[in-house]
């Protein structure tokens, strides 16, 4: 039986990757509350020994051997002490086998729950270790249920060999994009927590983060540092801009992400169920930028006002349309890209 155990415990590491040592203790942790249990006047004076060399448990319970018990728990008398070792004096520490068969059967099932707990909560651990270095990457997951009332999306992800079930809120879904129970799609891993429940995994596929990996996983000058990805604004299933940068004065930044023939952010978008994405040049120069995130209208000038956190923007009356774009979209992703308050003006009116 004890060989057996061993091998479990083994198993356990092998299979799930709960240290063994970790297992030990929990054990240790559940054979001294079931004797406790047993024996609620006993402190202290229990040991107990694995050893796997062995293959042998065996538990112990410290009693001083002396002429007049006055203390069960703590005491053994002489004469019973030499019992156990022929060579028992007075005053000696004597080490009384426990039979562990001689548990109670409510004291047993208190260990079996301690090792049980101790399994979870390892287990839990080694899927919270996984998934938080996985933070603020894109994971593939499984969509295995919706929501009908409340439109959540339960979605098996995995990382490794650790799989974990997260939830997609309705606020991180993409509302034009319809999903069905066995779709595969890409989420970004927002956050990762430690609850009473176990590790929850916030994801999202809403999150701007989500546009920035995609490009990080299609386009190599963005993966080794070439091209910098300086900001993003989204309204996610409509539209992106994202402002990039290359390190490299023969390397075209918006080039290395439109791809030959528009095939890598093409395929992004496909991805993304078809939202436009807007790629436009970073400038240090704040004109330069306004103008570049204003995309695709045609800019006539920018002027910064006295505040620096503001500017007016003079656009042929005939692109003024296109420049506030469809309810005002194209200056709010704009605004948001650059992180000025962008007041658009006709040249007419200027």
């Amino acid at each position: 039986m004890n060989a057996e155990f061993f091998s479990a415990i083994e198993d356990l590491e092998k299979e799930k990757g709960i240290p063994r040592e970790y297992m030990y203790d929990k054990i240790k942790q559940a054979m001294l509350a079931a004797f406790r249990r047993d024996n609620p006047e006993c402190a202290d004076n229990v040991d107990i020994l694995l050893d796997e060399d062995r293959k042998r448990i065996e538990m112990y319970v410290n009693k001083v051997a002396v002429e007049q018990v006055d203390d069960p728990a703590l005491e053994v008398d002489l004469e019973a002490a030499k019992k156990i070792t022929k060579r028992a004096k007075l005053g000696d520490t004597i080490k009384i086998p426990v039979e562990t068969k001689k548990f109670g059967r409510i004291a047993a099932q208190a260990a079996k729950q301690v090792i049980i707990q101790g399994i979870r909560e390892a287990e839990r651990g080694i899927v919270y270790e996984e998934f938080t270095s996985k933070e603020h990457e894109i994971l593939t997951g499984v969509v295995s249920r919706i929501e009908p009332r409340t439109g959540s999306v339960s979605i098996r992800i995995s990382s490794n060999s650790e799989y974990t079930e997260a939830m997609l809120a309705p606020n991180e879904r993409i509302k034009t994009e319809p999903l069905k129970e066995g779709d595969r799609i890409k989420v970004y891993v927002v956050e990762v927590r430690n609850s009473t429940k176990g590790p929850q995994v916030l994801i999202s596929r809403t999150h701007p983060g989500l546009v920035k990996r995609l490009f990080e996983l299609e386009v190599p000058e963005i993966f080794d540092g070439t091209v910098e990805i300086k900001s993003i604004a989204r309204e996610a299933g409509s539209r992106t801009k994202m402002a990039v940068w290359s390190t490299d004065p023969d390397v075209d930044p918006i080039g290395a992400c439109v791809g030959p023939k528009g095939g890598r952010v093409a395929s992004i978008v496909d991805e993304l169920g078809g939202e436009k994405i807007d790629i436009i040049k970073y400038s240090e120069i704040p004109e330069e930028y306004i103008a570049a995130a204003l995309a695709p209208s045609e800019v006539i000038s920018v002027t910064m006002l006295e505040d620096g956190k503001s500017c007016r923007v003079i656009v042929p009356d005939s692109q003024l349309s296109l420049a506030i774009g469809k309810e005002g979209q194209n200056a709010r992703l704009a605004a948001r890209l650059t992180g000025f308050k962008i007041d658009i003006k006709p040249e007419s009116e200027a």
